[in-house]
């Protein structure tokens, strides 16, 4: 389609064309009209990178989520591409950055004896275990396990689209993805999804409030952890500390859930 027949029409419009012929001119459009959207996402998670993340890169591989999200959109959802880009976006980048493996060997194997801590903890409490019991349940004291989440909240790259749930090869869902409306129309698989939909919601529901209010605010509201500081009136390194325990503990109770232990 030449770009002279692309001009003059609604994104609406171009939406359901693209749909319809898969016309790499409108893909191109569409990258080009949301190539801010990707800067301004790369930005956000720029800022809880280390000096050695250099935005350009982060951008870049923010491109292939958009592109990714262009591809994979239905209109007919009623879901605002903008809102479903920036999940795109966003777990394109994490998930580059955990493929080049930057984190110190150390801190990621600290990283997972915490949350297989929290893990064992939360199935034999059943229920949120506090700072005070994982580091007791770990030999360390408190301060300790304080500095040790100071240390993984500073380098960990944990979020929402981390995979969760595998089911038939190349069928990933990440928790977030669960949360969208599902883009199948096979009523099983629609089934599912809600399932793990409000297994998931159930969670969250079930973290401390501090930490659950920074999930929502972060991924629900956009919002920086600079401007979640701000707030909840405490540091934005605080913040990255109750994000990465949310995702810990979270990850932990989902894991609990699917081996039928909570």
């Amino acid at each position: 389609m030449a770009e002279t027949a692309l001009q003059g029409k609604t994104e609406e419009e171009l939406w359901a064309l693209y749909k319809k012929n898969r016309d790499p001119k409108i893909r191109d459009a569409f990258v080009k009209q949301y190539a801010p959207l990707v800067k301004y996402v790369a930005g956000k998670v720029a800022m809880g990178m280390p000096h050695n993340v250099e935005f350009d890169d982060l951008v870049g591989f923010g491109v292939f989520g958009l592109i990714d999200a262009i591809n994979k959109f239905d209109p007919e959802k009623h879901v605002k591409f903008k809102t479903y880009a920036v999940t795109r976006i966003r777990g394109a980048i994490f998930d580059e950055l955990r493929s080049i493996d930057w984190v110190p060997r150390s801190v990621r194997q600290k990283a997972r004896e915490i949350e297989d801590t929290v893990q064992r903890l939360e199935a034999s409490l059943g229920r949120s275990a506090s700072d005070q019991e994982i580091a007791a349940e770990m030999g360390m004291d408190i301060d300790e396990y304080h500095r040790a989440m100071v240390k993984i909240s500073g380098t960990s790259i944990m979020s929402l689209n981390d995979v969760w749930y595998s089911g038939e090869e190349n069928d990933k869902i990440s928790i977030v993805d669960s949360i969208e409306s599902p883009q199948s129309l096979n009523p099983d698989i629609i089934v599912e999804k809600e399932e793990i939909k409000k297994v998931i919601i159930e969670a969250i529901n079930e973290l401390p409030e501090k930490e659950k209010k920074v999930l929502v605010l972060y991924y629900y509201e956009d919002l920086t952890l600079k401007e979640i500081g701000k707030v909840l009136e405490v540091t934005e390194s605080r913040i990255s500390q109750l994000h990465t325990k949310a995702i810990m503990r979270l990850r932990a109770k989902l894991t609990n859930i699917k081996k039928g232990i909570m």
